[in-house]
C-alpha cells in the first residue's frame, strides 16, 4: 500500500478536521477515509417519503418548508422553532424517488424542532428546500426530529470550486453512514478536501491490469473522485461497480490463498481398511444409506486417505443423515490409527452425540483399544465424553483416554480446547453446527494434532451458493438433499393470539391429544425465567428486527412450568423443564426420561434445537416464535417427524398481523425446505449476521458487496481469482492484490475467513 494512503489524516485535511473524523467515525488515515463510500445518493429535485423514515435511527433527507413558528419555552428561558417539512413538491403527476414511483401516495408531514434555533428561525423559510441530518423520534404516534443538522440546498458544499451552477444543481448528493454529531454533507465537506490535497496518482490497484481492460473499470484515483463527488448518476455507479468488484476479487483471492495454503500442508493419510471398524459398521447397519449419504461418504473417504489435510463443509436439512456420514469418517480414522474429536457447541448436544453414536455403533462401541484392535472377539473402538461439568475424576479419567490413545472417538464441548487436554494422535476434527464457534477455538484443537489433522465441518442451515463461495470458501462443500427413509412430513401452523386468543387453551388440548395418542411434546420457551427479562438461553441472539417491546411479556421456562402442572387439559401429565443452567446432571436425567417416554411434556430453552433425536415427539409449541429467526424455528421444528410418525409444529405470537416479525413466521409456516428458507433468512436479516467474524449481529465486513444480490460478480471475482493464485500462489508478481489482502484481514476479518 503506497506511503500516501498511510499518511495520517491531520497532514491532509488539517488537524481539528482530523480529530472530529477520528472521534466519530474512528478513521485515522487517508485510506480509511476514502474507503468510506456513500451509503446512497439524492438529487436536489427529490423529496423523502417522510412515511418511510426509520425510527430511531439517524437519516439524512431533503424536505420542503411548509411553515415556521416560534415559541417561547414555558419551563425555562429560551424559545422552540417548530418547522414543519413536507415531502410534497406541489406538483401533479409523476414522482420518482431513488427510483421508486411515489405518484398519489398522500404527501408526509414532519414537525422539526428547535431549542433556541436562531440560525433555523431566519434560515427554514417557507418553500425552501433543505437536507435534515439527524434521529428520528416519535411524540404522541407522530415521527419528527429535534435539533437536526440542516443546510440549505442553495450552498454546496462545492459552491466556491468554479463549477458551473447548472451542473451543479445537477450533481447527485452523496448520503454518508453519519452521527448525531456529524451530519452526511459535513463528512462530504473533508473528503472533498482531502481529494484536493492528496496526490491519488500513483495509488497501487489490486485489480490486476487484464482484469481492469476486460471489465472497463476506471482508473484507481478517477473511481475515487467520481464516488465521492460525482456530477451524475453514471459516474458514481461507474466508480461503485470498479470498487464492488475489486472488494470480491481481494476477498476471494485471500480465500484462494488459503485453500492454496491448505493444500500444501502435510497431513496423515488414513486410509481405509477392509475388515476394521468401519467394514464391520456398514454391515451390521439396519438401514441402507440415501444416495446422497453413499456418494458423501466416498467423497469423504478419498480425501482423508490423501497425506493433506481435507477441509470439508457438510451441509443438509434437518434430519438428513449427517452424523452418520461423520461417524464413518471418524470410523476411517480409527482404522488406520488416529483419533477423531467430534465438537459440539452444548453440553446437551455433546451428550446426546455422545448417546447416539455409542447406540448406533451397537457391540462395536467398547474400551477396545486405538486402531480397532478386538477387545473381545471383534474390531471395537472407545467414545468418550469430555464436558466442562463431569466430576473430577471422571474428567480425568476422560483425558487420560484421550492422550493414551485409549479412546478412539472423544466428543465434547469448549472443554476439548483446555491447554491441559491432550491427544494421541488427533487425525480428524469434526465440528458441528460451526456458527457456534469462534477462529480462535477451531485452532486450538487444530494445534492439539501432531500434523494438520483433517477437517469436517457440519451445519444443519442449508447456505445459497453465493454465501458458500464467500463465507466458507475455504472448504469444499458437500450437500445432502434428501432425508432418510422413514422421516415423516412436518406440518407447521401460525397461530396468532392476537386474532383469537382463546387459542391458547386449544394448544394444551391438542397438545393432550397428541399425549393420550401415546406421543411426546416439546414446548420451547425464549427465556429461562421471569426475572430474565428477555434474556435468551446461553449462548442465543435475539435476531435482528425482532419485537423489542419493554412492556412485552415473553414466556419462560419457569412460568409455563408453573402454568401448565395448573393447567386442566394436562392434568397428570409428567413434564420436566430443561435448560442450559440446570446442574448437567440433572439436564441429563431429564434427557433420559424423555428419551424414555417417562416424561411425556418438555418444557425447554433452544438447548434441544440441534441433536436431540427422541422419535416419539411429534408435537413442538413454540412459544414467542416471533423471538427466533427462521433458521432456529426450521432447526427446533426438525425435532418432531423423526420416527416415522407425523409432525405437527405450532408456531405461537402475540404480535398483531402485519408486524414485520410475523414475516419469518409465515416463511416458516409456509415450507420446509430449508433452502427456500435460508433465501429467505438472508433477505431479512442484516448482513453482518451472515459474514460477520462471529456472526452475532455486527456490521458486516462487506461495504459495496452484498452476497444475494451480486452473485455474479462474486463468480466472477472468485474464477480470477482461482486462476492468479493458481499460477502466483505467493502473490509475488501481484504485490497490490498482496497488499490489499494483507489490509482487508485485519484480526476480525481474519477470523471471517477462517470460520468455516
Amino acid at each position: 500500500m503506497s506511503a500516501e494512503l498511510e499518511l495520517a489524516l491531520e497532514r491532509r485535511i488539517g488537524k481539528r478536521s482530523a480529530a472530529v473524523i477520528e472521534k466519530h467515525l474512528g478513521i485515522t488515515t487517508v485510506e480509511g477515509l476514502l474507503n468510506y463510500y456513500p451509503r446512497r445518493y439524492m438529487s436536489r429535485g427529490e423529496l423523502t417519503p417522510i412515511a418511510e423514515l426509520p425510527l430511531d435511527e439517524d437519516v439524512t433527507l431533503i424536505a420542503r418548508v411548509l411553515s415556521s413558528s416560534t415559541r417561547q419555552m414555558q419551563a425555562r428561558r429560551g424559545t422552540i422553532t417548530d418547522v414543519i417539512v413536507s415531502d410534497d413538491d406541489g406538483k401533479q403527476g409523476l414522482r420518482l424517488v431513488g427510483g421508486r414511483d411515489y405518484t398519489g401516495k398522500v404527501p408526509g408531514t414532519l414537525k422539526i424542532s428547535f431549542f433556541n434555533g436562531f440560525k433555523a428561525k431566519n434560515e427554514l423559510l417557507q418553500g425552501r428546500r433543505a437536507l435534515f441530518s439527524g434521529r428520528v423520534t416519535s411524540f404522541k404516534g407522530k415521527l419528527g426530529l429535534t435539533n437536526p443538522d440542516f443546510q440549505l440546498l442553495d450552498e454546496d458544499p462545492f459552491s466556491d470550486s468554479g463549477k458551473d451552477p447548472g451542473k451543479l444543481a445537477a450533481m447527485p448528493i452523496p448520503v454518508y453512514p453519519a452521527t448525531a454529531k456529524l451530519p452526511s454533507w459535513k463528512i462530504q465537506k473533508v473528503i472533498a478536501t482531502l481529494l484536493e490535497t492528496s496526490d491519488l496518482g500513483s495509488l497501487p490497484d489490486p485489480v490486476p491490469p487484464e482484469v481492469a481492460a476486460r471489465e472497463g473499470f476506471l482508473p484507481v484515483a478517477d473511481a475515487y473522485r467520481l464516488i465521492h463527488v460525482p456530477e451524475t448518476a453514471g459516474d458514481w455507479k461507474r466508480a461503485r461497480d470498479r470498487f464492488r468488484y475489486q472488494e470480491a476479487l481481494v476477498l476471494q483471492s485471500a480465500l484462494a490463498r488459503r485453500r492454496a495454503q491448505l493444500a500444501a500442508e502435510e497431513a496423515t493419510a488414513r486410509r481405509p481398511v477392509n475388515d476394521g471398524i468401519l467394514a464391520a459398521f456398514d454391515h451390521a447397519l439396519p438401514f441402507t444409506l440415501t444416495a446422497g449419504q453413499a456418494s458423501v461418504g466416498k467423497t469423504l473417504a478419498a480425501e482423508l486417505a490423501q497425506d493433506t489435510p481435507m477441509n470439508r463443509l457438510l451441509q443438509g436439512e434437518v434430519g438428513s443423515g449427517k452424523t452418520v456420514v461423520a461417524l464413518r469418517a471418524m470410523l476411517q480414522v480409527v482404522d488406520a490409527g488416529g483419533q477423531a474429536a467430534l465438537l459440539a457447541p452444548t453440553e446437551v448436544l455433546a451428550a446426546q452425540h455422545f448417546d447416539s453414536i455409542r447406540r448406533t455403533l451397537g457391540p462395536l462401541s467398547s474400551d477396545g483399544l486405538l486402531g480397532g484392535l478386538a477387545a473381545g472377539d471383534g474390531p471395537s473402538v472407545q467414545v468418550t465424553l469430555l464436558t466442562g461439568s463431569m466430576p473430577t475424576a471422571a474428567r480425568k479419567q476422560a483425558m487420560l483416554d484421550a492422550a493414551s490413545g485409549t479412546a478412539g472417538i472423544i466428543i465434547g464441548t469448549h472443554a476439548l480446547l483446555s491447554d491441559n487436554v491432550s491427544f494421541y494422535d488427533l487425525g480428524l476434527i469434526v465440528v458441528d453446527e460451526q456458527h457456534r464457534f469462534g477462529v480462535e477455538q477451531r485452532d486450538a484443537l487444530r494445534a492439539k494434532a501432531r500434523k494438520p489433522p483433517h477437517l469436517l465441518v457440519m451445519t444443519a442451515t442449508p447456505i445459497p451458493r453465493t454465501v458458500a463461495m464467500t463465507v466458507f470458501g475455504d472448504l469444499e462443500t458437500s450437500t445432502l438433499d434428501e432425508l432418510p427413509k422413514g422421516r415423516a412430513p412436518i406440518t407447521t401452523h401460525l397461530v396468532g393470539l392476537a386474532e383469537n386468543p382463546g387459542w391458547v387453551a386449544r394448544i394444551w388440548a391438542r397438545a393432550r391429544e397428541e399425549i393420550d395418542a401415546g406421543h411426546q411434546v416439546y414446548v420451547v420457551c425464549p427465556k429461562i425465567g421471569t426475572d430474565d427479562d428477555g434474556d435468551f438461553s446461553p449462548g442465543e441472539a435475539a435476531p435482528s428486527g425482532m419485537d423489542t417491546e419493554e412492556t412485552r411479556e415473553l414466556a419462560s421456562v419457569t412460568a409455563v412450568v408453573d402454568h401448565l402442572q395448573g393447567e386442566p387439559s394436562l392434568a397428570g401429565v409428567p413434564l420436566a423443564p430443561l435448560h442450559g443452567r440446570q446442574d448437567p446432571d440433572l439436564k441429563t436425567e431429564t434427557m433420559a426420561g424423555f428419551t424414555a417416554n417417562r416424561i411425556k411434556l418438555l418444557v425447554s430453552t433452544t438447548v434441544i434445537e440441534v441433536g436431540v433425536d427422541v422419535h416419539n415427539a411429534t408435537l413442538m409449541v413454540i412459544l414467542d416464535a416471533d423471538r427466533f429467526g427462521i433458521s432456529q424455528l426450521h432447526q427446533l421444528r426438525g425435532r418432531v417427524g423423526r420416527g416415522g410418525l407425523p409432525g405437527t409444529c405450532l408456531l405461537v405470537t402475540a404480535l398483531e398481523p402485519g408486524h414485520p416479525s410475523r414475516r419469518r413466521l409465515d416463511a416458516v409456516a409456509a415450507t420446509t425446505d430449508g433452502f427456500v428458507l435460508s433465501q429467505e433468512d438472508l433477505k431479512l436479516r442484516r448482513e453482518g449476521d451472515i459474514l460477520g467474524a462471529s456472526q452475532s449481529g455486527g456490521r458486516s465486513t462487506l461495504k459495496l458487496l452484498r452476497v444475494l444480490e451480486h452473485e455474479d460478480v462474486i463468480a466472477r471475482a472468485r474464477d480470477d481469482a482461482q486462476a492468479i493464485v493458481g499460477g502466483d500462489p505467493l502473490l509475488s508478481g501481484h504485490p497490490e492484490l498482496a497488499g490489499a489482502i494483507e489490509k482487508y484481514l485485519n484480526p476480525e476479518k481474519e477470523a471471517f475467513l477462517e470460520r468455516g
